[in-house]
């Protein structure tokens, strides 16, 4: 038993590589940004470890410095990560059962993780509760480690942050990749990028994303039994 679950742990890392470098990236980034805003390594640490939202903690740091209001603040959490409550829709029937993971396991929902996630393989079913966990374990792990680092560079090195707000984009479009790569069933990569044009095209950059994640709800939900039947064939 202790060979087996030290084997789905260990391919959980695996698992998780692909996020490493980008999570390590970025976190610097953010611990820089931080601060250059005149924030220390424990806010960098607390931030990562409490909020861990990716793109909001970036945002999080022009509210703090900006001195947003409570409503302001939550507002804007809830636009930037509306996307949460469509996507995640989709992992209901994973994590319903999950026992003591689930408060975890749904804090820990970033974009990346549920990229990893989504696919429902699991080298061991019966510790799949267990590989999901540590993935996405492992996955905090490294943006708190490089929110840290970033802290510590930035507190005794000279950085520019220009264009540093594309970094979460370039890490999506990472996974995405990766997905696509490993992945057998690409209905819900093309169901995602079809939507998302679309929705582009008719309601313009600016107001795009709601429109989009509710046209791919719908549509993954109307392709419910073709998703779940593709993932079958390939297991």
């Amino acid at each position: 038993m202790k060979n087996r679950v030290a084997f789905v742990i260990k391919q959980a890392f695996y698992k998780s590589i692909p996020v490493l470098a980008g999570y390590i990236i970025l976190g610097i980034g953010f611990g820089i940004l931080l601060q250059n805003a005149g924030y220390g390594v424990l806010w960098a640490f607390a931030m990562s470890c409490f909020i861990y939202a990716g793109s909001m903690q970036y945002v999080g740091v022009s509210l703090i410095t900006g001195g947003a209001s409570v409503i302001t603040t939550v507002l804007t959490t809830i636009m930037v990560n509306a996307r949460h409550l469509f996507y995640s829709i989709s992992m209901i029937e994973r994590y319903k059962d999950t026992g003591k993971y689930k408060p975890y396991l749904i804090f820990a929902l970033t974009d990346e993780t549920y990229s990893l996630l989504c696919d429902g393989q699991v080298p061991d079913k019966k510790y799949g509760d267990l590989y999901r966990f540590f993935v996405s374990l492992f996955n905090q792990c490294y943006w708190v480690t490089g929110s840290v680092i970033g802290s510590l560079l930035g507190s005794v090195l000279p950085f520019s942050t220009d264009g540093i707000e594309f970094s979460m984009t370039a890490l999506f479009a990472a996974s995405f990749t990766e997905q696509w790569i490993c992945g057998k069933n690409h209905i819900p990569a093309l169901t995602g990028l079809v939507c998302s044009l679309l929705c582009l095209v008719v309601f313009g950059s600016e107001h795009f994303l709601i429109p989009a994640m509710l046209l791919i709800t719908a549509t993954l939900t109307v392709l419910q039994r073709q998703i779940l039947s593709g993932e079958e064939e390939t297991e």
